[in-house]
């Protein structure tokens, strides 16, 4: 059975910094396609950041230089260290898996569309005050 568990989301203030983990089981994030979505109220889901199944990490213009995507197979967790956290960084953090990159490939230009990936946890609510 998939499950996926974030963890590490909290409140901060603006500048600051968070690590989200994401502890996946049911299937290897080794040969998968694995990413961080966000979401606020009213709004679609965001692709964050993500490590797609040929090791390719790719991240949103707005978290470039300030997010990083990790994986440790050995404990089969996803990780997105946060840091000089924004305001407008505030929102639901989402892990997201689509283990068939397995055997379709890499998602590419669909790394960010959340439709992409078949599993999901349930979140970890981030807030960034000024």
């Amino acid at each position: 059975q998939v499950h996926l568990v974030e963890s590490g989301g909290g409140s901060v203030q603006a500048g600051g910094s968070l690590r989200l983990s994401c502890v996946v089981s049911g299937f290897a994030i080794s040969t998968s396609c694995v990413g961080w979505f966000r979401q606020t109220p009213g709004k679609e889901r965001e692709g964050v950041a993500a490590i797609d199944d040929d090791g390719e990490l790719r991240y949103t213009d707005s978290v470039k230089g300030r997010f990083t995507v990790s994986e440790d197979y050995g404990e089969n967790t996803l990780y997105l260290q946060m840091n000089n956290l924004k305001p407008g960084d505030t929102a639901m953090y989402y892990c997201a898996a689509e283990w068939r990159c397995a055997t379709n490939g890499p998602l590419g230009r669909r790394w960010s569309e959340a439709d992409a990936y078949h599993d999901w946890g349930r979140g970890t609510q981030v807030t960034v005050s000024s």
